[in-house]
């Protein structure tokens, strides 16, 4: 008999109906033997109600321990109803809130990070022959408060139960049916992996692929959790999320992914000295903005440069802002930006042991007059800025370009 953790997000419980599919699909797995342990987010929309609650009666300087608390209860319903429906399904469930099990976190509340998942009480519920049904997203304090881990924290709940009770894998069902090389809906000739690493899945959630939530890649890879990805509306195999060691023939491209959250900001006759980019990082740090591709261009005279480098959309305004408040300390001539750039990224794990994959994409990419406005890179991903207008030329290109077409 298999242990499988199984989490279904919002929109496969986003009614009373889809939540009795659900309680069937769980029936059909423990049918086939398998012992099973469930995890559920809030009904689809009922998170963006509760916090949109909390914002029109608590105002912009709302308390976030009060907030966790409205937010967590979505879940709590969830959960409620769906052990209601396995009973009428004639299978013994029990459900368990966050505190309940427990899942224990740090206090930060709307972003907790799982400190320990506490499996006896769960564990002692399977050995009895129930269905545990663990509400996903909460946790709760060192001092007994509710926590919620963040948007897509179901994901991350999920993987530490699998972890927590030593679980064969985790199934996360979800409105895809599995990982693409790239989006379906702008690359037609996209194909689902059977396959992918923990570190390609990871880069892919980091750079916009949404299959899953970056934090439960992380874990599951720290934890050797494998992770299945399923979707609930349409049976299939999926995409398995495994170590390296499991994919004998590795691909040296498995996917092209792109982040339309990015805006460029160039500060324009910075003066070159040692030290000057410790003040321009510096407040945006401070203020928790999030920096990422840098590119720096000094002068033909060598006493300025211009600083190019990327955050996110939503922090444009406010990065303008502490940049223009240290204006007189860094000395620059003027600040320019662009929020109308992405970024297109090329991973795959083969990248390690091929040479020409950065002249690949290089090429493909000025053969299409696309221009490069800055590059990044890691051991198993490189990343490129371009103008949002070629988002889709340059994906198609690219996935035509790594032999990743669908044929």
């Amino acid at each position: 008999m298999a242990l499988v953790v199984q989490k279904f997000g919002g929109t496969s419980v986003a009614d009373l109906e889809r939540i009795r599919t659900v309680a069937a699909r769980i029936k059909r797995s423990r049918e086939e033997g398998d012992q099973i342990a469930v995890v559920v987010s809030a009904m689809a929309g009922t998170t963006n109600q509760l916090v949109d609650w909390v914002t029109e009666i608590g105002g912009p300087h709302y308390d976030h321990a009060e907030y966790d608390v409205v937010v967590a209860s979505g879940e709590q319903v969830t959960v409620g109803l769906l052990a209601l429906a396995l009973h009428a399904q004639g299978l013994p469930a029990r459900s368990f809130l966050g505190w309940q099990a427990p899942v224990r976190t740090d206090g930060t509340h709307g972003r907790a990070r799982i400190a320990v998942l506490e499996a006896a009480r769960l564990r002692a519920c399977l050995e009895r022959g129930d269905i545990v049904v663990l509400a996903g997203f909460q946790g709760v304090s060192a001092d007994d408060r509710v926590t919620t881990l963040g948007r897509g924290g179901s994901d991350t709940s999920a993987v530490a139960l699998a972890a927590a009770l030593g679980a064969e894998r985790c199934d996360i069902f979800t409105d895809v049916d599995g990982v693409y090389t790239s989006d379906p809906r702008i690359v037609a000739k996209a194909h689902r992996l059977d396959r992918v690493t923990y570190e390609e899945m990871l880069e892919m959630a980091s750079l916009g692929a949404k299959v899953l939530e970056t934090r439960s890649v992380a874990l599951a890879m720290q934890s050797g959790v494998r992770i299945q990805v399923l979707s609930s509306f349409v049976d299939g195999t999926g995409t398995l999320v495994v170590d390296e060691d499991e994919i004998v023939e590795k691909q040296i491209v498995s996917g092209i992914a792109y982040s339309r959250d990015e805006a460029k900001i160039t500060l324009i006759g910075v003066p070159d000295r040692p030290g000057v980019a410790a003040t321009i990082f510096g407040p945006l740090a401070e203020a928790n903005i999030n920096v990422d591709m840098i590119v720096q261009s000094v002068s033909a005279d060598g006493e300025t440069a211009d600083l190019t480098f990327t955050v996110g959309r939503g922090d444009l305004a406010r990065t303008t802002g502490a940049l223009e408040a240290v204006r007189d300390q860094l000395g620059y001539r003027e600040i320019a930006t662009d929020g109308e750039v992405v970024k297109v990224s090329v991973i795959g794990v083969g990248m390690r042991s091929h040479a020409g994959t950065a002249h690949t994409m290089f090429s493909t990419l000025a053969e299409r007059g696309i221009n490069i406005q800055a590059i990044s890179t890691s051991e198993i991903k490189i990343s490129v800025l371009i103008d949002e207008a070629y988002t889709e030329l340059a994906l198609r290109a690219l996935h035509t370009a790594y032999g990743l077409d669908a044929t």
